[in-house]
């Protein structure tokens, strides 16, 4: 029963996916859903019955904004963590490395799929619960590239792209810290170095080795792709790595001025305390 629906769900997209001229996405179109779905009960279910139990006093007596912002960042950690697994065992797929701009590997399109149809609830929630034009962009910058792998096109690039969610580990923890009373502790301080490590070296320098290699390899294929996907493909690179230095001058910023000021003596051992938590 589950084959037949899956096989429905890749039926019914797959005259979209050819008029759109994306071929592939309908081979992933179930994938896509299901992730899409997935994220959405992780935001709106998993995370507020469990961080309610865990955490009584840092999520329970938060306000609806603060909790949606925590549940958001629960989702986030959990794509970060289930991507990077997928994103290693594509590193190194023969079919990727040989043809970079148009070649193609199921378990590449898999992993992209995961991310398409998380990228479709992020560029979702970042309009309904609008806080920052930064995420926006970046929600539907990543939904256009990763929805328009499927042509196919780069997703040699895509799955390395991906990786940049290690950061995200390491940012979401950064967080939490904040939330449940560890603000300026020694691991918050240790989790900080390591964020601002990864993210320089994952994002700003690996990234923008791997933003150049692609220039180069569109380049070669230039005459062989759509101008849509070269604006696409093009402005979002670069504001997405535009973005990427943007954030990683805030963290620095941020990280220099809590640490070199007093702890704010909150203490919250797993939720739990006799004060209200810090929001």
């Amino acid at each position: 029963m589950i084959q037949d629906v899956r096989l429905q769900i890749r039926e019914f997209a797959a005259p979209l996916g050819q008029k759109l001229g994306i071929d592939k996405i309908s081979d992933f179109a179930d994938v896509i859903l299901l992730s899409f779905v997935f994220f959405t009960v992780v935001h709106n279910n998993l995370s507020p019955t469990v961080s309610e139990v865990l955490f009584p006093v840092s999520y329970g007596k938060a306000g609806k904004r603060a909790r949606n912002n925590w549940d958001i960042r629960v989702a986030s950690l959990v794509h970060a963590l289930i991507i990077i697994f997928l994103t290693g065992r594509c590193l190194n797929l023969p079919s990727l490395n040989e043809n970079r701009a148009f070649g193609w590997h199921d378990d590449a399109g898999f992993v992209i799929a995961v991310a398409t149809g998380y990228f479709i609830w992020d560029t979702l929630e970042s309009i309904i619960h609008f806080s920052d034009i930064g995420f926006v962009f970046h929600a539907i910058s990543c939904l256009l590239i990763y929805g328009l792998a499927f042509t196919p096109f780069v997703p040699y690039y895509g799955v390395r792209f991906l990786f940049w969610e290690l950061s995200t580990v390491f940012l979401n923890i950064h967080w939490f810290m904040d939330k449940t009373g560890k603000t300026g502790s020694a691991l918050q301080l240790v989790n900080g170095i390591v964020l601002l490590v990864t993210f320089f070296f994952v994002r700003c320098v690996w990234g923008a080795k791997m933003s150049y290699d692609f220039f180069v390899t569109l380049n070669g294929v230039y005459d062989q792709v759509l101008t849509p996907y070269v604006i696409i493909y093009g402005v979002g690179n670069v504001l997405l790595q535009g973005l990427n230095w943007f954030w990683f001058a805030k963290m620095i910023a941020a990280l220099t001025k809590r640490f070199q000021g007093k702890p704010n003596g909150h203490k919250v051992v797993n939720g739990h305390d006799n004060g209200k938590a810090k929001i």
